[in-house]
């Protein structure tokens, strides 16, 4: 496993399409890259909500004979990393009930950072959960903050979740997308045939031939249903602290995200990244792939350097494999790369990657490249040395285990996984390339600078969170 952070999830709905299910299932192919702990879906006929979930990626979750079985003109559907709760089948989602109202299923992608006080009080209510996921305590808000109907019980769930929640609901007759207020996470909407999509990224879109339209902006909530599409804004004001992770790592390069295209992005992170640190000695720049090719490209454009796959990717590593009896030196990481001799042997190498967590990937990474004759080996990341965890729906290690928070110094970090220097981008700089302004407008780096626009609760920790160790 690569040292990365990972996102939460990914999530798409469509409304009205004699092909809701098929083109969910595709949907869902665009958006793996965002989980590969379980898949799901829920479609609806007009009559009633139909649903399919397991543990595995999309292509195994659901066979031929699965598809056709989930009819309808409607449907949802997710694939999940867990990040809130234990990674079993009960957390996969969507989740479906019934209650006052009918049938009705949701699927989310972000964490609440009030998870325990809420789904406490719920309990007290009467309420009985089946899950460990946050996700199952949105969807009891939402169905008992609805006396009247759904919409107010999306606008007093909007008001009592904190955290980030970007979602889409699927009832008998309609189909809801809702983003926090916050926006912590993307959402975005498109039409295909006439019809309403809604999908975390725009890969989705692109994949079934659908034309983008725009975001779903933070604090609103879109409502489909036989009376056309129904817009609503969250009354409250709040900043708009989109998580800056989505455009260094998280989407997909082809994808648009918070109105830009992550693969421009990136390639300015490099270029920005090359201004702040530059090795004036160096003889090529070669990324670790598939992370950081958009940002060494542009750091190899920035001071007109080769730019070279030194490093080749396996794409066909499964999630489990059996490890030699024989030690084998680096073994985890060389089932995803190896190494090209030719391009390192008495070269002075850059490497490009878009952030260190633990470093223990990078080490071997540098002495992989090392041992290959190289004979200078400098790291430079594409983003700010990352100090803090993520509360919001991102797989983070506690701060004690990530790198930049134990060592105090580049110099100290290099020494740590063999490089012969460390170069990290600058928080300006991050801003710089994202945005054109040297300063923060509108994101969430908390995990780079420890301000959390939302305090978690005391009894809240991403690792206890998870269910497992990370």
């Amino acid at each position: 496993m690569l040292d990365h952070f990972r996102d939460g999830c990914g999530v798409f709905g469509i409304y009205g399409h004699p092909e809701a299910v098929t083109l969910t299932y595709l949907g869902l192919h665009a958006l793996q890259h965002r989980g590969q702990e379980s898949a799901g879906i829920v479609s609806s006929d007009g009559q009633r909500l139909s649903i399919h979930k397991g543990m595995g990626l999309v292509a195994d979750v659901f066979t031929a004979d699965v598809l056709k079985r989930l009819r309808g003109f409607s449907a949802i559907g997710h694939v999940r990393y867990s990040t809130s709760g234990a990674s079993t089948f009960q957390n996969a989602q969507p989740i479906k009930c019934m209650f006052r109202g009918g049938d009705l299923a949701l699927a989310h992608n972000g964490n609440l950072v009030n998870f325990h006080s809420l789904r406490t009080h719920l309990m007290q209510k009467g309420h009985i959960f089946q899950s460990s996921s946050d996700s199952e305590v949105l969807l009891h808000l939402i169905a008992s903050e609805g006396r009247e109907d759904i919409i107010e019980g999306l606008m007093r769930t909007m008001k009592l979740a904190q955290g980030a929640y970007s979602l889409v609901l699927l009832g008998v007759d309609f189909l809801v997308a809702m983003r926090d207020p916050r926006g912590f996470r993307p959402l975005c909407l498109g039409r295909v045939d006439g019809s309403l999509v809604v999908a975390s990224e725009t890969t989705s879109l692109d994949l079934i031939g659908a034309t983008y339209e725009r975001e779903v902006m933070p604090g609103e909530i879109v409502v489909a249903s036989r009376d056309g599409i129904k817009e609503f804004m969250f009354e409250g004001s709040v900043p708009v602290t989109r998580c800056v992770f989505e455009f260094i790592y998280f989407a997909r390069p082809d994808s648009i995200v918070f109105s830009r295209q992550a693969y421009e992005v990136r390639k300015e992170l490099g270029r920005q990244l090359a201004l702040e640190k530059p090795v004036p000695n160096a003889d090529v720049v070669i990324p670790v792939p598939d992370s950081g090719v958009a940002a060494g490209i542009g750091y190899a454009q920035a001071l007109d350097l080769p730019f070279d796959m030194g490093l080749i990717r396996s794409h066909y590593v499964g999630r489990t494999f059996i490890e030699p009896e024989q030690k084998i030196r680096h073994f985890g990481v060389k089932l995803k790369l190896n190494p090209v001799s030719a391009l390192l042997k008495d070269r002075v190498v850059v490497i490009v990657d878009d952030s260190i967590v633990r470093g223990t990937t990078s080490r071997k990474i540098v002495e992989m490249v090392r041992s290959k004759g190289a004979k200078e080996v400098h790291l430079r990341i594409s983003s700010p040395q990352t100090r803090w965890p993520c509360f919001y729906g991102i797989d983070t290690p506690s701060k004690d285990e990530l790198i930049a928070s134990r060592l105090a110094s580049e110099e100290e970090i290099a020494k740590a996984v063999t490089a012969d220097s460390v170069g990290y981008l600058s928080v300006e700089g991050m801003y710089k390339a994202i945005s054109g302004k040297p300063m923060n407008t509108g994101f969430c780096d908390a995990c780079f600078t420890g301000k959390y626009p939302v305090q978690p609760e005391s009894s809240y920790s991403p690792d206890t969170e998870r269910g497992r160790d990370v």
